[in-house]
């Protein structure tokens, strides 16, 4: 693990969006094709933004996805897809080749099966951008879910369901596999309480600590605020 400390999280957020834009423009100099995969929630939003307005990038070549959705509707406030359209898909990145995950399936289950093919044909991924709980979990592999374990194991499908108790929404999520196939993995996190977390997830196993399962060769940007 390689850990980056910020002065603040304006920076961070900046810093991180050149990282990504670099390592996805290196790529493309070898590559017909890139694979980008971003989180949902509020923390990347600022990252979004300075991406989407990363002209010299060739965005129609840039295959874009999220780690996992909640399954909502997509003008649910809470739908990871809605913010990915909003912040990151707008100006020269409305060209990118989105890849959903999310379909009009009756739930996770079915959606993770239907969905499934075009994220394997997107594979692997070149940069993925991950946050992280206090509870140490990632994308939605959650330590208290029931479907962890087989999320976790090396033959799951690129795509799975997740049921999480305490969450309001069931979820999918790429599973641990495809995310460890990444070549280059960023976390991006805020606070005293996830530096704390990621520090002791170091000495855990992946299934009381998921994020775990690409930490080893993960580059962890940090801002105290």
């Amino acid at each position: 693990m390689k850990f980056v400390e910020y002065a603040d999280a304006d920076m961070m957020f900046l810093a991180l969006a050149d990282v990504i834009a670099g390592s996805l423009e290196n790529h493309l100099f070898s590559e017909e094709t890139a694979t980008l995969v971003v989180p949902g929630g509020t923390t990347p939003g600022p990252i979004f933004d300075s991406l989407s307005a990363t002209a010299h990038l060739d965005w129609s070549r840039i295959n874009v996805l999220l780690s996992d959705e909640r399954w909502v509707p997509l003008d649910s406030p809470r739908s990871n897809t809605k913010l990915l359209k909003d912040r990151l898909l707008t100006g020269p990145a409305a060209a990118a080749r989105y890849v959903p995950l999310f379909c009009d399936a009756a739930d996770p289950s079915a959606g993770a099966l239907a969905l499934g093919p075009s994220v394997e044909d997107v594979l692997p991924i070149t940069v993925l951008v991950l946050g992280m709980g206090a509870d140490m979990h990632t994308a939605s592999l959650f330590p208290n879910s029931p479907q962890l374990a087989g999320a976790l194991d090396p033959k799951a499908p690129a795509v799975v369901a997740v049921d999480v108790p305490d969450q309001p929404e069931d979820r999918v999520s790429l599973s641990a596999s495809v995310l460890r196939g990444a070549i280059s993995t960023h976390i991006v996190i805020k606070g005293a309480d996830k530096r704390a977390a990621v520090e002791r997830a170091q000495h855990l196993d992946e299934m009381a600590a998921p994020i775990q399962t690409v930490l080893s060769s993960a580059t962890v940007h940090w801002a105290e605020s």
